[in-house]
């Protein structure tokens, strides 16, 4: 099955969400089944170069309030990321600009590295607090992921794979994306939002029931002594 995942990387519930439906395929055996492809969404394409304030500064401007009360609105997306175990360290991050990143993953995705990409950068900017905006951090990211360095400065200092990033962001238009994460299994199905996890196991079973797809079994108790054949383990 198809899963194709629109996310912003500097977006909180996209993280906890994507845990969720990895956790969804695990726990329903359909991990080995299904091909992820993440799609390009830019939150606010207007996020300055250069961002000095802090998150909850962002937030207390964006909607009118003050800092206690933006820390108070960011707590209960933090408390969230916990269940996923995910440790979002909001009192160090700052906004950023997603454009350079978003180009980086679609070349990460021509070396089939696009997934692994997006983690880099969800952990990078969330958990470590990173500034992935800045070209040498996403460098050192695309090399952590087993990426060649000067390939990643080639594409960050230049334009290259910025069609890919809006033919991604024309779709989500088309499609009535108004926000994200949103989840569609085989162009079929669509989840909005970081749904719980049974939303996620629920959507899964019916595209496998659909398409005659069966889950892999899972071992439990690890390895133990087999014969293959006229060989056994002793």
């Amino acid at each position: 099955m198809e899963i194709a995942i629109w996310s912003d990387y500097v977006c909180p519930f996209c993280y906890i969400g994507k845990r969720r439906m990895e956790r969804a395929l695990q726990e329903t055996g359909f991990a080995q089944q299904a091909t992820i492809q993440l799609k390009s969404y830019q939150l606010d394409a207007s996020t300055p170069e250069v961002v000095t304030e802090s998150v909850y500064e962002s937030l207390a401007r964006k909607y009118g309030t003050s800092i206690e009360q933006a820390k108070a609105m960011s707590a209960n997306v933090v408390e969230q990321a916990k269940t996923e175990n995910l440790h979002y360290n909001m009192e160090d991050a700052k906004p950023a600009n997603t454009a350079r990143a978003h180009r980086l993953v679609k070349w990460a995705d021509t070396q089939g590295k696009g997934n692994e990409l997006g983690e880099e950068l969800l952990n990078a900017y969330f958990i470590e607090a990173k500034n992935i905006n800045d070209v040498d951090v996403l460098a050192d990211l695309a090399v952590a992921t087993g990426l060649d360095r000067e390939g990643a400065l080639e594409v960050l200092e230049s334009n290259k794979f910025f069609p890919e990033v809006q033919i991604d962001q024309t779709e989500a238009s088309q499609i009535g994306v108004r926000g994200v994460p949103f989840f569609v299994l085989n162009n079929k199905y669509a989840i909005s939002g970081a749904q719980p996890i049974e939303v996620f196991k629920e959507a899964l079973q019916k595209v496998a029931e659909e398409e005659g797809i069966k889950p892999t079994l899972q071992t439990i108790g690890g390895q133990g002594a087999t014969c293959d054949g006229d060989v056994c383990d002793v």
